[in-house]
């Protein structure tokens, strides 16, 4: 699993605070995987301790890429 992280910053009232984080994770699996891991990745956000702290205050996308062996 490999995960690519990428975090926007604006400035308000002249402090720099950031907005939004994309998470772009990739992952090679089994065919008979797949399913299981599309799944987990709709489910993680709600387990996450960073996105459950940061819910409401900054925006978190993910996405999921999935390459099977």
């Amino acid at each position: 699993m490999s995960s690519e992280v990428t975090g926007e910053i604006e400035a308000e009232d002249r402090v720099l605070m950031i907005k939004r984080i994309r998470v772009r994770y990739g992952l090679k699996l089994r065919r008979d995987q797949r399913e299981a891991a599309e799944r987990a990745h709709g489910l993680h956000a709600d387990r996450c301790p960073v996105a459950r702290t940061l819910k409401g205050c900054v925006e978190i996308t993910t996405e999921l890429h999935l390459e099977e062996e």
